[in-house]
């Protein structure tokens, strides 16, 4: 019975046991623990386009050879504004606990500035090759207004290659304001625990650099560089911002 169960587990689809750990390994407070999470995250890295559905997609990401023009959100010659091209999104699972979904990017899309409030988020890219930039806040005595702008740190700026390993970013720590520029078609699975939710204060927040530039006291920024240190503030989602309902072509996940 036993050896049934292994050869059940190894025929499991990759996906269906990502959803099996992740039901494990989550509650409405997010990850159980450390090790709850590494399991999940082992996973999530072992996940390729194939187990999605997403062959054909990075096959055609690892030919892809050119720009598109006009899309980088700048006036064309009728002087209209020609927006990025569209995200689409494709959902594979919600709950109270956890959310799955992966990101299409078109190249030169953007995913703006945006925040996780108390969520952990991993994120795999599946393939392609992306820019990010994430930020976390700098928590100084007297900065904590998000009505007004706020100190954070970089912490991330760089470009993503696929075949890559899983990010995490915590609510306080390792990236958790983020933004994605797609530099060639890519795809970005997203698993957040717990998930957004208006109702229990979870709210994605849009954010810019600020025109401010004096710095918090020196001696408050514990080693940090001051070329590090922005000020960010809120501002409402970018109408140019469009991400569009895609459908899922991989294996059904069961509940």
């Amino acid at each position: 019975m036993l050896e049934n169960m292994q050869i059940g587990f190894l025929a499991m689809p990759v996906v269906q046991k990502l959803y099996n750990a992740c039901k494990e390994s989550f509650s409405v407070d997010g990850p159980l623990s450390e090790e709850a999470l590494g399991k999940v995250r082992s996973i999530l890295d072992d996940m390729k386009p194939s187990n999605v559905g997403l062959e054909q997609e990075a096959q055609l990401a690892r030919g892809w050879k050119g720009a598109m023009p006009g899309t980088n959100g700048k006036k064309v010659r009728n002087g209209s504004h020609q927006y990025p091209p569209p995200i689409k999104y494709l959902h594979l699972h919600e709950c109270d606990r956890f959310s799955i979904g992966i990101f299409c990017m078109p190249p030169s899309s953007i995913i703006p500035l945006h925040n996780h409030p108390g969520m952990t988020v991993l994120s795999k890219l599946l393939y392609g090759t992306l820019h990010v930039k994430s930020y976390d806040w700098l928590d100084l005595p007297g900065t904590a207004d998000l009505s007004q702008a706020r100190p954070a740190k970089l912490v991330r700026d760089c470009e993503m290659s696929a075949p890559c390993g899983t990010t995490i970013l915590y609510p306080t720590k390792g990236g958790n304001i983020h933004c994605f520029k797609a530099i060639t078609p890519c795809a970005l699975f997203d698993i957040l625990s717990p998930p957004y939710s208006s109702e229990a204060g979870r709210h994605c927040s849009y954010f810019r650099k600020s025109p401010r530039r004096d710095l918090p006291d020196i001696d408050q920024l514990c080693g940090i560089k001051p070329s590090e240190v922005v000020w960010l503030e809120e501002i409402p989602p970018p109408e140019n911002f469009v991400v569009r309902r895609g459908q899922y072509k991989g294996p059904v996940i069961r509940p």
